[in-house]
């Protein structure tokens, strides 16, 4: 965990920690903030690496989007599916309210992950910089949480290896079980009315 001596090291050990948040699935916070740390980068370097993996990522997925949008305005499936996809974005929107905040935007992108926080803005009439700036924000706000877990977690277990697996596992498993506790309180609440 000692320092590096010459800035390529530093270039070399950032690439390796902005490869790893470059992943598409979860697992990439929690291992390229302990890899940053193993690698002697102060979190404050680590979280502007995530940051630059959230950039990367609108210039890559915003075109996407765009000519998913152009090819849906052609189609008969796309259209289907864009109906599905509004129809599930209402149900899932429902509990924040009807016109979407900026705000309420940034929660979603905290809750979900920023290409679902997009697209909302892009439907909520967000253009590329403000609807990005929206999900970055949440985002951002969730790699916070996370990174800071996973230090506190690694801090107290020593081992990267079960931290990761842990902090994975609450990713994966929390959201579930909040909803079912909510679910259940809401059924309580309605049948003792």
């Amino acid at each position: 965990m000692g320092q590096f001596n010459i800035p390529s090291q530093f270039f070399s050990h950032a690439w390796e920690v902005l490869a790893l948040y470059l992943i598409p699935i979860g697992g990439g916070i929690p291992a390229g903030v302990l890899l940053a740390k193993s690698r002697g980068l102060p979190w404050v370097v680590s979280a502007v690496l995530y940051f630059v993996s959230d950039i990367i990522l609108a210039f890559v997925f915003e075109p996407l989007m765009l000519l998913v949008i152009r090819l849906g305005k052609n189609s008969k499936k796309m259209e289907l599916f864009r109906a599905a996809y509004k129809q599930s974005i209402r149900k899932t929107t429902g509990t924040y309210s009807h016109v979407l905040s900026p705000l309420s935007l940034i929660v979603i992108s905290f809750g979900v992950d920023p290409m679902t926080g997009r697209s909302i803005a892009k439907a909520a009439g967000h253009g590329f910089v403000t609807g990005w700036l929206i999900a970055i924000t949440g985002d951002m706000f969730y790699f916070l949480l996370l990174m800071s877990s996973t230090l506190w977690l690694n801090n107290i277990l020593g081992n990267g290896t079960v931290t990761t697996l842990i902090i994975l596992a609450l990713m994966i498993g929390l959201p579930p079980t909040i909803r079912r506790v909510r679910e259940k309180s809401k059924s309580r609440i309605k049948t003792s009315k």
